[in-house]
């Protein structure tokens, strides 16, 4: 084996230090991510004004909806191609991920067109007031006219994590990142290009990011390499990774729908609790990377052990995993609850708005644990191919069962208390369901009696 490849195959060598060296480079590379898209709302607010801030937020959640599909599809490619690489299929590996790349060339062009005619009736449908409507249409349609560089660039970071490199990933990310910033104040702040221009910046960056990766793959290790004349779809192949990408995709989505359902319901507190609130998501935003991390790191490194057959190691690192996140989580969650009003206050020192964000993070942080313990579980069933399993238990426990308390309770009683609650209560649900399901150990065992 060369040099290269064991860098990244995950099979051999100390678990702690595979798993930790493959997430730090993520850690880094959302924490860029996350940065940008920051200095994207502040660059947006302070030089084109508040409608145009609330145009580029009213279409996030949007954005996320149709995103998130595809970005799930990737992500079930990559455990396939993480199951052959981990394997040494080399024959295997190389058709699903020209496969994957063709699918991706297909996903953009399509999203493009979606996203470009349909733009107005759903921010419409969307309820988007009025005089926010025309630069909220402006934004998402350029946006998604560049679909074809947020698309291929997921794609071809799924091909990097799935043999293990998590660490050019996060150099493109930072070229990326500081040319999206740069073109923001170019165009927003220098030429006042209004809020298009914005969108404009980010999918630019999106198909350089995009292209470095390519231009990285075009001369990997023959084994994972790409090549232009092979790209094409092996349906068996498409259907493998669909069946697999399909439910991480759809589960995405209709939690975007959810999360729109959840915040109607604060909406109705009024705009402080809206303010309150909004800050302590962009708190809980950047606090909850690692975890993150860890778990799309558990993903890859369970995906590569269960290909080699190697199912002690896999248990082991799960293990492993799922204690650094709840730890890690659990000490993120009181660092929030202890500094909790200073934190909102960088955001807005509005009183009434610190008390709403403040008793949000001190009812929720200190059950951060339960949510790395979902996060960790579902992407160690998913790295086994099990991706139908948590789609359904986050679907039924997260969407339908929040959304169906929030609404019936706050009815009664009128408390935004009562959503705040919900987090901590299904996430209680969730791991529950999902420890029962670690425990019994079906996750391996299915896969150790199946035949490739």
């Amino acid at each position: 084996m060369d040099t290269q490849n064991s860098k990244t195959l995950m099979t051999q060598g100390s678990i702690s230090k595979k798993i930790i060296f493959f997430a730090i480079p993520l850690f880094l590379g959302n924490l860029f991510q996350q940065l940008y898209n920051t200095a994207d709302s502040l660059i947006v607010g302070n030089f084109l004004g508040s409608n145009a801030l609330a145009a580029v937020s009213s279409s996030g959640n949007l954005i996320f909806l149709m995103v998130g599909f595809f970005n799930g599809i990737a992500m079930g490619a990559g455990v396939v191609m993480a199951r052959y690489y981990g394997a040494r299929q080399t024959e295997r590996l190389q058709c699903a991920i020209h496969t994957t790349v063709a699918f991706g060339l297909a996903a953009g062009v399509a999203l493009t067109a979606v996203g470009m005619i349909f733009a107005p009736k759903i921010l419409v449908l969307m309820g988007t007031p009025a005089e926010v409507l025309p630069q909220s249409v402006e934004y998402f349609r350029t946006y998604f006219a560049g679909s074809l560089g947020f698309v291929m660039y997921n794609i071809f970071v799924g091909i990097h994590q799935s043999v293990g490199d998590s660490r050019h990933p996060l150099i493109y990310l930072i070229v990326s990142s500081c040319v999206n910033v740069g073109l923001d104040l170019l165009f927003v702040a220098v030429f006042h290009m209004g809020v298009g221009s914005a969108a404009l910046a980010t999918i630019i960056s999106q198909f350089v990011s995009a292209l470095l990766c390519m231009r990285h793959l075009l001369k990997a290790p023959e084994e994972y390499r790409l090549y232009f004349h092979k790209i094409r779809f092996d349906l068996p192949m498409l259907k493998q990774i669909i069946a697999n990408g399909l439910p991480a995709g759809f589960q995405n989505s209709v939690i975007a729908l959810a999360n729109v359902v959840v915040q109607t319901n604060i909406n109705a507190f009024g705009k402080m609790a809206m303010a309150g609130c909004g800050a302590y998501s962009k708190i809980e935003g950047f606090g909850f990377l690692p975890v993150n991390c860890f778990t799309m790191a558990l993903t890859t490194f369970v995906s590569q052990n269960l290909g080699a057959k190697e199912y002690e190691r896999a248990k082991k690192g799960a293990r492993f995993g799922i204690l650094c996140s709840i730890s890690i989580a659990e000490l993120i969650g009181i660092v929030i609850y202890a500094a909790a009003p200073l934190l909102i206050s960088a955001f807005n020192s509005n009183p009434d708005v610190m008390a709403y964000g403040a008793a949000q993070a001190r009812t929720v942080t200190l059950f951060y644990f339960l949510l790395a313990f979902s996060h960790c579980i579902a992407a160690i069933l998913r790295g086994s191919g099990k991706s139908a399993i948590p789609m359904v238990v986050m679907l039924c426990v997260w969407c339908i069962l929040r959304v169906t308390y929030i609404t019936v309770t706050v009815h009664f009683i009128p408390d935004i208390r009562v959503v705040f609650w919900a987090y901590p209560l299904t996430w209680s649900i969730s791991s529950a369901i999902f420890l029962v399901l670690f425990l019994r150990g079906k996750w391996v065992y299915g896969f150790e009696k199946r035949k490739d």
